[in-house]
């Protein structure tokens, strides 16, 4: 008999890719997605379409604060939960309502109705904001967590209401610390799909700083798998850093993406954003020695992959712009 899970966020970058990985596991697979504005939704729509089109998979178009959450959880073994509002920059201001109602409220939503339904497994899906600024790298999961983005806060806000379910109702679940995740399907506003559109349709690349700020890369089949570890996991431990040990510079990988574009783009440096951190570095000996995860993608093959899917992109959208014509 296959086993039944469930996806929120399914047609978003990471969340479209473990739909396709659960179903060629042999899983049944539920998604939940509203398809809000954040960006395009029509590209959200194209992620999930090779998952529409297989046998097991059923989506859910809704919002999760007004979804019958146990209804969809009710036979489940394992609820993916990814649906969030991202981004540090839009965080700020008058924007944060939705970072409260989508990574806050959702998530409670969430939990009561695992506690109602009992005996359902969560991975709650958190990120590397959690730590804020520091200079003691690498991080691990007993660093002092001390946000300085509102987003950050509301992942932080996220593993808090996780643990308090897990105390008062001893609910089964694991969160996992992301940090920054690339490859195809990328959505828009992040640093790699900024830089590789520009450098394939002739723009200028932004850059946030001055470059020499270093990040922890990981292909979005590594954060994947770290998924389908956690929900198999029996061990005690419930806070993983997943990260793809390539932590390197913007500089170098502007350098890795001139390399596999074949073009050099005009570069602009703009002042730091707030809710930027100067640097990120995981320690991933948690996820290693307790989920056996071991990041399989180096950043220049990743980065191959995903340039290759924008190209892919692009020419599919000035294909059909051409035979509109």
């Amino acid at each position: 008999m296959k086993r039944k899970v469930v996806v929120t966020g399914a047609a978003g970058f990471i969340g479209s890719h473990l739909c396709e990985r659960l179903l060629d596991d042999g899983y049944i697979v539920t998604g939940i997605d509203s398809f809000t504005d954040y960006y395009d939704p029509e590209r959200k729509r194209g992620n999930i379409r090779a998952s529409l089109s297989r046998d097991g998979f059923d989506l859910v178009e809704e919002d999760i604060n007004k979804c019958d959450l146990a209804g969809v959880f009710k036979g489940a073994e394992t609820v993916f939960h990814l649906a969030a509002q991202a981004g540090v920059r839009r965080s700020w201001g008058s924007e944060f309502s939705f970072y409260i109602d989508s990574n806050i409220l959702a998530t409670q939503k969430i939990l009561e109705a695992l506690r109602e339904v009992g005996g359902v497994r969560l991975v709650y899906s958190s990120s590397s904001s959690v730590y804020g600024e520091t200079r003691d790298l690498p991080m691990n999961e007993e660093h002092r967590l001390k946000p300085v983005s509102p987003y950050g806060a509301t992942k932080l806000s996220g593993e808090d209401l996780c643990a308090l379910y897990d105390f008062n109702f001893d609910l089964s679940y694991a969160a996992l610390r992301y940090f920054t995740v690339y490859g195809p399907r990328q959505r828009p506003d992040m640093a790699f799909s900024r830089f590789i559109t520009a450098s394939l349709e002739g723009g200028e690349i932004e850059v946030y700083g001055d470059g020499r700020q270093t990040r922890d890369f990981t292909f979005v089949s590594d954060a994947v798998e770290a998924n389908i570890l956690a929900a198999r996991y029996t061990g005690d431990e419930k806070i993983f850093n997943i990260g793809g040990g390539s932590r390197v510079s913007v500089l170098d990988v502007l350098e890795i993406i001139r390399k596999e574009t074949g073009k050099e783009v005009k570069t602009s440096f703009l002042e730091r954003a707030k809710g930027d951190v100067l640097d990120t570095w995981a320690d991933t000996t948690r996820a290693s020695s307790e989920l056996g995860f071991a990041p399989a993608v180096k950043l220049e093959e990743g980065l191959a992959k995903e340039v290759a899917w924008y190209k892919d992109l692009i020419r599919n959208r000035n294909g059909r712009q051409g035979f509109g014509k």
